[in-house]
Parts: structure tokens; sequence; C-alpha cells
């Protein structure tokens, strides 16, 4: 289009675009958000579904789906576009909250939350890569911490707001009217986005590299899962830092109303860990650009492990919020940092790609700590379930801080002032 000015990398430079993009992704949160508090209450009271396994089964269709979601929009980004991307998402997600409103089976949920494992697949993916395209390698940790403080806030606030409609007027059909609002906005805003391809294609000119097609999703696969130890490190944390983030979906609810919580206080609790995360991350994105992702995320991990032990280990509201903000904490101080990593030691030329595959493992934790927490949850109970995935997630730090290496990372992503 040759009316439009030459495109610049930078935040400032494309504040426009950035902002839409900050907006598109908080729909993006808000609809998963909105299942958080209610769904697994649904499950139980409405449904009545006893086993804690069959329970968590949405979170396996939703984390496999997801990732699978994930990894396709980062090869199809490279290719054929991240608008494209980004627009296809939207249309999956427009029947997830009538489905749920109106099923008449377990099942009928268990098939909405494919819906939106494609919708978060597909949104959240192209919103991130977009977004680092426009900013280019200086504000990259800032630019992906601002993505998804957004769209973790809009978690928390559904995850709030949908706790007390539900106590308000019955877990269906008033909580899950804010999915068909988001969906609907989301959809809006995105047909206001720009692609972005060229400024992948214009950072890869300026590094003085020759414009190439990406290479295979096979080799990008490869290298993200296990080839590159720094990747591998990254991807293994994101895979164990889903499974817990799981388990606070799935089972904590559970977990505090059978110890005593009524819904306002589940709702709370199930609203302050995103909250704390989202906040958290405005800063750890840029703290990420200025000292590198390493410690963030070996800390961030340990961190997290400990609040689930707390949590499992407490029977009281006061304990439990100290828990899940802490959570909170640890989590933001991961998440950002993680595909900053990933962006780190990929090529602009198959950087959607490699955030995709790293993102494929972060979400099969979805669907792997339903399996392991819902297991173990029905057979030890609750408390020994959310203590183990605690275990799991220090352990996963560790592995961190031995396997992964900043010596690759770009220097104009050290010692930055703000834009």
């Amino acid at each position: 289009m040759a009316s439009r000015a030459e495109p610049r990398l930078g935040l400032r430079e494309n504040l426009g675009q950035f902002s839409l993009l900050v907006l598109i992704n908080a729909f993006v949160g808000a609809m998963v958000g909105m299942e958080r508090t209610v769904l697994p209450l649904l499950a139980e009271r409405e449904f009545g579904v006893a086993s804690r396994t069959s329970i968590l089964s949405f979170l396996v269709t939703f984390g496999v789906v997801k990732a699978l979601a994930n990894a396709f929009a980062g090869g199809a980004a490279d290719r054929w576009g991240r608008r494209r991307v980004l627009l296809a998402g939207w249309l999956a997600a427009i029947p997830v909250p009538f489905l749920i409103m109106v099923a008449p089976t377990w099942g009928w949920v268990v098939a909405a939350n494919i819906l939106l494992g494609v919708n978060q697949g597909l949104c959240w993916s192209a919103a991130i890569v977009m977004k680092v395209d426009l900013v280019g390698p200086r504000h990259r940790g800032l630019a992906i911490g601002l993505n998804e403080s957004s769209g973790y806030l809009a978690v928390s606030v559904a995850a709030l707001a949908s706790g007390f409609l539900a106590a308000r007027y019955g877990l269906r059909p008033m909580p899950f009217v804010i999915g068909i609002v988001a969906a609907l906005g989301g959809l809006l805003a995105s047909l206001f986005a720009r692609e972005t391809r060229e400024f992948a294609a214009m950072e890869s000119a300026a590094d003085g590299k020759e414009r190439r097609a990406p290479p295979s999703m096979r080799a990008v696969f490869g290298r993200v899962s296990w080839r590159d130890p720094s990747l591998r490190a990254v991807s293994q944390a994101g895979l164990v830092n889903n499974l817990n983030d799981g388990v606070s979906w799935g089972l904590l609810p559970l977990y505090f109303v059978s110890k005593g919580a009524g819904l306002e206080q589940a709702a709370i609790l199930g609203a302050v860990y995103p909250g704390v995360w989202a906040v958290g991350q405005l800063v750890t994105g840029f703290l990420s650009d200025r000292h590198g992702p390493k410690w963030l995320m070996a800390c961030g991990m340990a961190l997290q492990g400990v609040a689930l032990i707390a949590v499992a280990a407490s029977d009281s509201f006061g304990p439990w919020l100290a828990g899940m903000v802490s959570l909170g904490i640890g989590t933001a101080l991961v998440y950002p940092t993680f595909m900053g990593a990933v962006a780190d030691h990929s090529d602009p030329s198959w950087r959607a790609s490699a955030i995709g595959v790293y993102r494929l493992w972060r979400d099969l934790g979805y669907a792997l700590g339903a399996l392991v927490a819902g297991g173990a949850a029905d057979h030890f109970g609750i408390s020994a379930s959310v203590a183990l995935v605690g275990v799991l997630t220090v352990g996963s730090g560790i592995v961190v801080a031995v396997s992964y290496s900043q010596q690759h990372q770009e220097p104009s992503s050290r010692n930055l002032s703000m834009p």
C-alpha cells in the first residue's frame, strides 16, 4: 500500500496499534476469566460430576486444543499473516458462552472448551507476536509484559464478576453474559488491527540479515523442544507453570468451598491471583529487558511452588489470600519473561513459530495438570494434590537455574531506559 507511511519499530511510534492490541488481549482474557470461579462448581452442583478427574475433563480438552492451536498459530502467522489468525480465533469464540448457557449435559461444556481453546490459542498468540513485531528488540519484554498484564487483569475482573453474578443470580446463565460481550467486542476491535509481518521483516533487515522463508515447523519444533538447552528449559517451565495454573482454576474453587468459603470469598481468592499476576507483569517485563530473564524465571517458579504448598497446608481465608497473592507474584515473575526468553533465542523470521511451539508445551500443562492433579485429588484429596503440584513447580525452577543461558541474548535488550 503505497500511500501508507514507512513503518517504524518502537512503542511510541506504534502506540495506537499497540494500544488496540492491548484492548484485544483484554477481551481474550475475559473469555477464559468467566469460567475460573464458576465452571468447577457448575460441574459439581448442576451436573452432579463427583470425580475430580471428570470435573477437570474440560481442562484436558481446553489444554490440548489450545496447545495445538498455539503451534498452528505460530506457523500460520509467519506464513499467512498475524491478522488472519487473530480474526479466525474470534470466530471460534462466539458460540462458547451460548453453549455453556444452554448445556443439557457436562459434555456440552467440554465441547465449548474445545472452541475456547481454539480462541485462546489463536488470538493470544497472534496478539503477542503482533506486539513484539511492532516494538522491535529494545522493548520486547515490556511489550510482552503489557500484553500479558492486560489479558490477566481481564481474567481477574471476569473471574470476580462471574463469581458475584453467580452468587446473586445462580451459576447459569448470567455469569456467561461476560463471554458474549468479550467475544463480540474482541471481534469488532480486531477488524481495526493491521498486519505486522512487515515490522518483523524490517527488524531482520536492521540486523543485517537477509530475508528468507522461515524454516520448517519440524525444525523449529525440535530446536525449541530439545535441541537448544535454554529453549528446552523455558518450555518445561511453561508446561509446569500451566500445570499449576490448571490446579488453581479447576481444583482450588472446590477446595475453598469445601473448607467453608462462600461463593464471594471463592471469587475473591480466584480473582486476586490473576490480578496480582497481571499488575506484576508491568514491572517484570521491564526487568527482563534490563537484567535478562533467567533468575526471574527460576525464582518465580520457586515462589509459585512454595505458595501452593502453603495454600494446601491452610484452612482459613487469611492464609489462603496470602498464598494466592504470592502465587500471583511468582507467576508475574515468569510469564512475560518466558516469552521474552524464547524471542531472545529465536530469529525474527521464525520467532512466531518458536513462540507457538513454546506455547504448545506450556498449554499442554493444563491437560497434564488435569490428569495428574485430578487423579491425585481422587486418591489422596485436594490438599495433597495441590501440595504435590507445588513440589513439582519448585523442581521446575531448579531446572531453569541449571539449564538456561543468557549468553545468546541480544545486547540491545539490556540496560535500557523506558520508552
